[in-house]
């Protein structure tokens, strides 16, 4: 199949696994540890996902950026050798191992793990509801792109409000430190960005850079809106995960396989198909898998 046919006949499907704060409490079936999390991929991909997106917990089941966890879990989702499903790690996922909030904590594991083939580029700081400062500043995002060059990492622009697509065009296009084609993923709900809403995302694929492709989430409650809305709008990607949303419908709590589940279920509704992680890699501009 030609590229421009994938693109325009399939849907990637990407599963954020578990996130940095929301507590087990609130969802029993939220992975943790770097089996579970491992595990959980696993289901995920045969539930049509084609990209899994890892953040970390530490043993409080607190966000933490440690590269040797992130090794784990990748060498046990790796060793599963039937799953081929597109690695995602975050580049913003708490504090190091000792504690503090560093970018060498947060470069570590795409400097060390080659089986990482997408890192997030979450394209600017701002105030992540009342609770903190979600930072992302110029000397950090230049030494984070320059790190992914490096590495072979092809960069998720994590677009939180119109802002970052602004500064998302800047590196695209002036800097050139985003590689082609730009995967911009829009992530929308979060108090402090914008609003998830069909208005909102429909005013952002609008404002694209000329032959971007994207994707998008919506938090909680704006969960189903927006994959509503993306799918209708011809969107390259959709995101779903217990990152983002805990609940299936009001009161059940969802499984990551189960959201994954819905997702392609809607895409072939819509006369589309969920894409493989071979067809993703294709969609995306990533390199095919090497065992």
């Amino acid at each position: 199949m030609q590229l421009e046919e994938l693109r325009r006949t399939k849907v990637v499907i990407s599963c954020a696994m578990t996130g940095t704060s929301t507590p087990r409490a609130k969802n029993p079936h939220l992975p943790v540890t770097p089996e579970e999390i491992a595990e959980d991929a696993l289901a995920a991909w045969r539930a049509g996902a084609a990209v899994v997106h890892l953040h970390m917990r530490d043993d409080a089941m607190n966000g933490i950026m440690d590269w040797e966890r992130f090794e784990k879990t990748v060498r046990l989702i790796r060793s599963h050798k039937e799953c081929d499903v597109i690695i995602n790690c975050t580049s913003s996922g708490g504090p190091g191992p000792d504690g503090v909030r560093s970018t060498a904590s947060r470069l570590e594991h795409f400097k060390r793990i080659p089986q990482i083939e997408v890192g997030s580029f979450d394209a600017g700081t701002f105030n992540w509801g009342d609770a903190k400062e979600f930072n992302n500043d110029p000397v950090f995002l230049k030494e984070l792109a320059h790190t992914y060059l490096e590495h072979g990492v092809k960069p998720e622009v994590e677009i939180f409000d119109m802002g970052m697509l602004g500064n998302a065009r800047h590196y695209f296009e002036k800097l050139k430190l985003l590689q082609e084609p730009l995967w911009c993923q829009f992530v929308l709900g979060v108090l402090g960005g914008m609003e998830a809403t069909p208005e909102n995302l429909q005013y952002l694929v609008r404002h694209l850079p000329e032959g971007a492709l994207w994707s998008a989430t919506g938090i909680g409650s704006g969960h189903l809106p927006i994959l509503y809305s993306a799918i209708a709008l011809g969107a390259n990607g959709v995101r779903v995960g217990l990152e983002d949303n805990l609940y299936l419908d009001r009161g059940v709590p969802a499984t990551n396989a189960a959201l994954v589940e819905r997702a392609a279920q809607l895409v072939r509704l819509y006369n589309k198909q969920p894409a493989t992680p071979a067809e993703a890699r294709q969609i995306m501009g990533i390199p095919p898998l090497e065992r």
